[in-house]
């Protein structure tokens, strides 16, 4: 089958946070981390045959549900998960905040590795726990991991938990698997556990290949827990739902009773069907995804070099997301953001909400048709040569 994510698109009666207020005022978003591409068809056949059945009531939960993300977490990346070690959530995010608040006490500490996915300081600090930051190393715009800082950190008696994102955002790394050998080996001598958020896993491109950290050793599975759903790599987020893969069954019980306290345990009908749909019929989408992804990033990486050379990324090795260096134009964060916002008219995500020091930086969304990536790229490109 072939699919056109050449597709114009239309999002105005959307409610779409991306696109809210947007089109009134000729802003262009290519902030959030969803895709303006029509999801992939067979799961909006599935969904539509839920809707034909006109009821939607309470929702059971099938074994098959689990057993597609484990056959999809086999096939694709080649980790045998088990599906009694897994728990459905409302989100990632949800997971995390729930998880740091279960498993640590008020005034623990949470390692994570700047620049790095805002929620990330928002579920360690709005839980009462404080963050310890290890800052990713930058050089000629490719990060490597502080190894040495990493370890002052983890020593640290407060340290209790590790946040991974794997593959990273914003910086877009799939991290190695002797970087990952040498994190979960800190980690292990000091007795700081990891939380592994690998929503973006399946968004990798070619020459490099995600590894679950759990895969590496029984010792680091015993560590680490980690988080995953069908939602970014399917564009099917606002239907709510992911994966927790537990390696201690008092956690994974913890965790469970927590969901049903909160009355937030079960799928909704929609979500249910799209995201084991989306795990068992979806692969030929997924594949075509990856293609259209890798050509997008192609496009943009040649149109910077012709036309737009003070603007400055590396290659991304996983995500939908490029990590844009602005500091060759010699002006301060504030004018940065009137530049591209107001004068450019394009939405993109600060970069000093994924760091302090990052305010020179901004993430631009190329999961978008051609001619909307274009368009930004063209905005930009005439602000910054006035």
């Amino acid at each position: 089958m072939n699919y056109d994510f050449d597709k114009r698109i239309d999002r105005k009666d959307n409610n779409a946070v991306k696109w809210e207020k947007c089109n009134e005022k000729n802003l262009l978003p290519m902030w959030v981390a969803d895709m303006d591409f029509e999801t992939a068809p067979e799961i909006l056949e599935a969904m539509q045959k839920k809707l034909d059945q006109k009821i939607f009531g309470y929702t059971s939960r099938p074994a098959s549900y689990y057993e597609s993300a484990v056959n999809w977490t086999k096939e694709i990346h080649g980790f045998d998960m088990k599906a009694e070690k897994l728990e459905h959530s409302p989100g990632v995010v949800p997971s995390l905040s729930m998880l740091i608040r279960l498993l640590t006490d008020p005034g623990d500490k949470v390692i994570v590795q700047t620049p790095v996915y805002p929620p990330f300081f928002r579920v360690v600090e709005k839980n009462n726990r404080k963050l310890l930051i290890n800052n990713l190393i930058e050089e000629n715009g490719i990060y490597t991991i502080d190894f040495q800082d990493f370890e002052e950190k983890a020593k640290d008696e407060k340290a209790k938990f590790f946040i991974l994102c794997n593959p990273h955002n914003p910086v877009g790394r799939v991290w190695k698997k002797e970087e990952l050998e040498r994190l979960v080996d800190i980690c292990l001598r000091n007795n700081v556990r990891i939380l592994s958020d690998d929503i973006w896993r399946d968004l990798t491109y070619k020459g490099h290949k995600y590894t679950p950290i759990s895969s590496l050793s029984k010792e680091a599975e015993d560590i680490t827990i980690t988080c995953f759903s069908a939602t970014k790599t399917f564009n099917i987020a606002g239907l709510q739902g992911s994966f927790v893969y537990f390696p201690r069954h008092e956690e994974q019980q913890k965790f469970n009773s927590e969901l049903e306290i909160l009355g937030i345990r079960e799928n909704t009908p929609f979500n249910l069907v799209a995201i084991e749909t989306a795990f068992r019929k979806g692969k030929n989408w997924y594949y075509a995804l990856l293609e259209y992804l890798e050509k997008n990033i192609d496009f943009t990486e040649e149109y910077i070099r012709k036309n737009l050379p003070e603007v400055s990324f590396r290659r991304p090795e996983g995500t939908y997301l490029l990590w844009l260096d602005f500091r060759k134009l010699n002006i301060t964060k504030n004018q940065l953001e009137d530049l591209v916002k107001n004068k450019a008219g394009v939405i993109l995500n600060s970069g000093c909400t994924f760091s302090e020091d990052c305010g020179l930086f901004q993430r631009i969304n190329i999961a978008c048709p051609r001619y909307l990536l274009e368009e930004g790229l063209e905005r930009l490109t005439k602000i910054v040569k006035k």
